[in-house]
């Protein structure tokens, strides 16, 4: 039995000419064996000098053919490359063999294909092996039930074939957590790998790729009547308390279990920016940029004020700027907003925009009733529907993960809060709404934006704030 060895770099037409030889001399003699071995060009070199290092041979192009003499305890036998093939061929066997050079090309072409499709294919395999793993805090939220069916998506992570997906509810009920991940189950999601329920932080944050952080109820720390008792900002101090030592805890677990390139998301009505904050504090081993609180959600409400004011859908509204205090004090900026569809003196198709503040001839509005209104309207869901504004959030939510992942274009414009590090010569240290562009899977901070004098003294309001809330969390 002769048994051959061919190797090559899978786009070489030599490699292809003596694969197409070596088929011929298979079917041709019942006792000669060929084994191909198509290794993509970019790992050649690397290859081809391990094997010959590690036979003893010099040998330089595509493609490395030798005599295979395991089996009669001898190591391979080197032939050379395919004029070496070739003419052993024609000695021993009478066989030679005539390709024109375009089919040569063809075939290398061909053959590469067919290596890339088998590399898709193993990358594919293992990522089913080795699922993408996204944990959500206070996982029985509306939020949560609302975003789990989108969540789970191609459309949020392109890229992504299999999710393990990882509950935590650290006041929720088990049998309630359990429910949860069965009606989840229950869905069939094509990316769903499994559902795993937690309501400790034994196993917390353990891998994790993306972590969405939807806590928005804490432990009371007090009985009612105390409460009652106690002043507005006794209150404040207590819960900042709260918040600050679970969020320790949080960022401790995330630098010491999640991955280094975790996407990290601050989502929720109390003190999003500060939550971000703690954990920036305790979580040294991982890149600030990977932490972000969403401020899209009040992003979309001040378009959807605006959207009425003009009479467009919120949808014909862009890139209006959230700065400051997310969850407190903020400022809405339409410096760089635009308006589309809009029925005024100029008109045009429907990529046709309009700067909103050319539009909106009302200033006083703008500087008062406009930024109240904004900040007042998720209250006004709140109490219209008796309900927190699930749906809203879990929109904005889904928007930063798309953009972070690539879905989105370069050029939209959000507004998220992250840690300041001389962004707009705002204070270092602080977690602050600033407008951003994502591109690569990085946000950037928008550049050209211009900051006047009554405005940087609104911003310089919000950063105190921040400053106290740091203050309040770390006492003792």
């Amino acid at each position: 039995m002769a048994k051959f060895v061919l190797a090559g770099k899978a786009d070489c037409p030599f490699y292809a000419k003596a694969e197409l030889l070596a088929d011929k001399l298979q079917g041709s003699l019942p006792n000669f064996s060929i084994h191909k071995i198509c290794i993509h060009p970019d790992e050649w070199e690397e290859w081809l000098e391990v094997t010959c290092r590690a036979n003893g041979w010099k040998h330089q192009q595509s493609p490395l053919i030798w005599r295979d003499l395991v089996h009669r305890g001898g190591k391979g036998m080197l032939l050379g490359g395919f004029s070496d093939f070739l003419e052993h061929c024609q000695d021993y066997y009478n066989i030679t063999l005539e390709m024109p050079t375009d089919l040569m090309l063809k075939i290398a072409a061909e053959n590469l294909e067919t290596k890339m499709k088998l590399i898709v294919e193993e990358e594919r395999r293992v990522s089913l092996l080795q699922p993408f793993h996204i944990w959500i805090t206070s996982a029985l939220s509306p939020a949560c039930h609302m975003l789990i069916p989108d969540l789970l998506s191609s459309d949020v992570f392109p890229h992504v074939s299999a999710v393990s997906l990882h509950l935590l509810d650290l006041d929720g009920d088990e049998e309630a957590l359990q429910g949860l991940r069965m009606e989840t189950e229950d869905m069939a999601l094509p990316l769903l790998h499994q559902v795993t329920v937690h309501t400790d932080l034994e196993q917390a944050f353990e891998g994790a790729d993306v972590i969405l952080l939807l806590d928005d109820r804490w432990p009371d720390g007090g009985d009612a009547e105390k409460k009652e008792e106690d002043e507005e900002e006794e209150e404040k101090r207590r819960q900042v308390r709260r918040i600050s030592e679970r969020y320790l805890h949080y960022g401790r677990l995330i630098a010491e279990r999640a991955k280094r390139e975790v996407k990290l998301i601050v989502a929720g009505d109390s003190f999003a920016n500060l939550r971000c904050s703690v954990l920036l504090d305790n979580a040294h081993s991982i890149d600030s940029c990977r932490f972000v609180t969403v401020a899209t959600q009040l992003e979309y409400e001040a378009r959807a004020v605006i959207a009425k004011k003009l009479k467009v859908r919120t949808s014909d509204i862009t890139d209006v700027i959230v700065w400051g205090n997310i969850s407190g004090s903020f400022y809405v900026d339409l410096q760089r907003a635009k308006v589309f569809n809009f029925d005024g003196a100029i008109k045009g198709p429907a990529f046709f925009s309009q700067p909103v503040l050319e539009m909106l001839y009302d200033r006083k509005w703008l500087e008062t009733e406009f930024q109240d209104l904004v900040g007042c309207r998720r209250a006004d869901v709140v109490s219209k529907t008796r309900q927190g504004a699930a749906m809203s959030a879990v929109n904005g939510i889904l928007a930063v993960l798309k953009a972070w992942n690539g879905a989105c274009g370069q050029d939209e414009v959000l507004s998220l809060g992250v840690k300041c590090q001389g962004h707009y010569n705002l204070p270092d240290g602080i977690v602050f709404s600033i407008p951003v562009t994502f591109k690569d899977g990085k946000w950037s901070p928008l550049p050209d934006v211009t900051i006047q004098d009554e405005m940087r003294e609104r911003l310089q309001l919000s950063a105190d704030e921040l400053r106290q809330e740091k203050e309040l969390g770390s006492e003792s």
